[in-house]
């Protein structure tokens, strides 16, 4: 492989190292004990996306609900969950443990 043939290597990998560093997303934490969230009130940035990790330390499983994210997913006991949510415009989206509403609810605020 010659000089040119390098230079142009180096391009290319220059290229995608930095279109995948821009792509990746934020990640941020809920955190499911004693059927509750924490934090109850998650913020996370407008118009980017994100992603959401759901830890469940409870010694039972919970369902991690939020119709505006368009998640329904069983998170198992003391395991966790990832989530992909997309850019979202400011405001306020609410989420519920399913077999907890009671207590497990929160919102994630969009600012």
């Amino acid at each position: 492989m010659g000089p040119a043939m390098n230079k142009y290597a180096a391009a290319i990998l220059i290229f995608v190292t930095g279109f995948a560093g821009a792509a990746a997303a934020e990640t941020y934490t809920l955190t499911i004990k004693d059927h509750k969230f924490e934090p109850v009130e998650l913020k996370i940035p407008a118009d980017k996306a994100a992603t959401l990790v759901v830890k469940n330390l409870d010694a039972t499983p919970e369902e991690f609900e939020s119709k505006p994210f368009r998640i329904e997913k069983v998170v198992p006991a003391n395991s966790e969950a990832s989530f992909q949510l997309r850019a979202m415009k400011p405001g306020r989206y609410k989420f519920f443990g399913e077999f907890h509403e009671d207590s497990a609810k929160g919102e994630v605020v969009v600012e």
